[in-house]
């Protein structure tokens, strides 16, 4: 069993989907053979993918975050965020406003890399990082604090 248990083990991909399509492969170069109701395959993750199977589909999904994704993902945060300080100051959803926001380096390069977006979505006619803004209302994105003053345009 213990010749037998390596063998299975060390299947290439060739191999497996051999025994996928037709049933069986052979082991140890013998007459001898594994029937794939003898096996259970199961696709395991990869570092940084995450893998699922179903039958002989099998999906791998990049689930690494890159640099682009996380800003991206900060821009819609902050649109969140904004959004919500337009409802509580009972803007009309067609107000055109002025942004002004404390800078933060954690968030000023996915700003800046998002500017176009993010102004789009508030319907922003100007977008300003203010280093001296003192007033407005307080926000959370990713446990940093933010300011925010938002006026109708």
């Amino acid at each position: 069993m213990k010749a037998v248990a390596e063998a299975l083990t060390s299947l290439n991909q060739d191999e497996i989907n051999q025994l996928e399509i037709n049933g069986c492969v052979s082991i140890l170069n013998t007459q001898y053979s594994i029937l794939l109701d003898d096996v259970e395959i199961i696709a395991e993750d990869v570092p940084g993918w995450q893998v699922a199977n179903l039958g002989k589909l099998t999906v791998a999904l990049d689930v690494t975050l890159s640099t682009e994704l996380k800003q991206e993902g900060i821009a819609r945060e902050l649109v969140n965020r904004i959004q919500n300080i337009r409802k509580d100051l009972n803007f009309e959803v067609t107000d055109k406003i002025d942004v002004r926001i404390k800078n933060h380096p954690h968030i000023a390069e996915a700003i800046k890399n998002n500017l176009s977006y993010i102004c789009d979505e508030i319907l922003a006619n100007s977008f300003e990082l203010d280093n001296d803004l003192h007033s407005g209302e307080k926000v959370e994105i990713d446990a940093n604090q933010l300011l925010i003053s938002i006026t109708k345009a």
